[in-house]
């Protein structure tokens, strides 16, 4: 049952401070989903437990079950691709197709611009910068935007290891993570629990994690000391990947900067590698 649905359902039976509670959650959710019951008591001007005790009315385990049950309706609301193919099929009758796709991409990058705090930014570089030790994760539908972020961020600087839990022993990578280590965890809607798992194993190494994800309400925030919100018009991964690839790119460009000295370096490295070693002549 829809959250409005259980609070009209039970309204009747709320008192007077408990129905305060009731209207702001209907005006608020993204606030519930975000702050603790304390908070939200203050902001309504009344108890913390009063906020619990509303919980209980409506039959609900807590305020924890309070916040997962808005979090899974406000991200949960329709598979990524239904909503990405319902988008382009309201461009299919307009001319010039392949341009107002490029252009709802122009805004989308221009939206995630305006969500991303500069001093976040900033302070995103000066971690991976110090790091000792960096590790991209990101799975199926985040799978070849990690791919590309580790192959990059690895031209940049050393010791960057792309996370694939199918092919090594995660646990064992884990263990040697500490507060030298920087973990960037990409996690879209359809959240995988197993990013999510080990974004919290990493979290408890204290390795510092920084989130790039489409929501501030998405799962992956509650272990992440940076989150940056990656703007999509829908709850589609494919709509997301221009701003994603350009947001990725920035840090690229970010880290670049900041390891000027080391960047010249490894990129003398690579070029001193014998070109007839990577290409092969063509056969008649």
């Amino acid at each position: 049952m829809k959250l409005k649905d259980l609070i009209h359902e039970y309204y009747d039976q709320l008192s007077k401070s408990q129905k305060k509670v009731a209207t702001y959650i209907i005006d608020n959710p993204r606030n519930i989903a975000m702050s603790t019951a304390q908070e939200i008591g203050s902001s309504i001007g009344v108890s913390e437990t009063t906020v619990i005790r509303f919980c209980y009315s409506l039959h609900l385990s807590g305020y924890g079950e309070l916040q997962k049950v808005i979090r899974e309706q406000l991200l949960f609301q329709e598979s990524s691709f239904t909503t990405y193919q319902k988008s382009k099929l309201e461009l299919e009758q307009a001319p010039h197709f392949f341009t107002k796709v490029m252009e709802r991409d122009r805004i989308a990058i221009g939206e995630t611009m305006k969500q991303i705090k500069e001093e976040d930014y900033e302070k995103a570089i000066e971690q991976l910068s110090q790091a000792e030790t960096i590790y991209i994760l990101g799975l199926r539908s985040s799978y070849t935007a990690a791919n590309w972020l580790s192959y990059t961020l690895g031209l940049v600087k050393g010791n960057v290891r792309l996370l694939r839990p199918e092919t090594e022993d995660v646990i064992q990578t884990l263990s040697q993570m500490n507060d030298k280590s920087v973990v960037i965890a990409i996690s879209f809607h359809r959240y995988l629990k197993e990013t999510i798992q080990i974004a919290q194993l990493a979290h408890r190494q204290q390795a510092f994690i920084i989130g790039i994800t489409d929501s501030m309400l998405a799962p992956i925030h509650a272990f992440s000391d940076l989150l940056f919100p990656i703007y999509s018009p829908n709850k589609s991964t494919l709509d997301a990947t221009a701003s994603l690839f350009s947001f990725m790119n920035a840090i690229i460009a970010g880290l670049s900067v900041q390891e000027k000295d080391s960047f010249e370096k490894r990129r003398e490295t690579y070029q001193s590698i014998p070109s007839d070693f990577l290409f092969v002549e063509g056969v008649d």
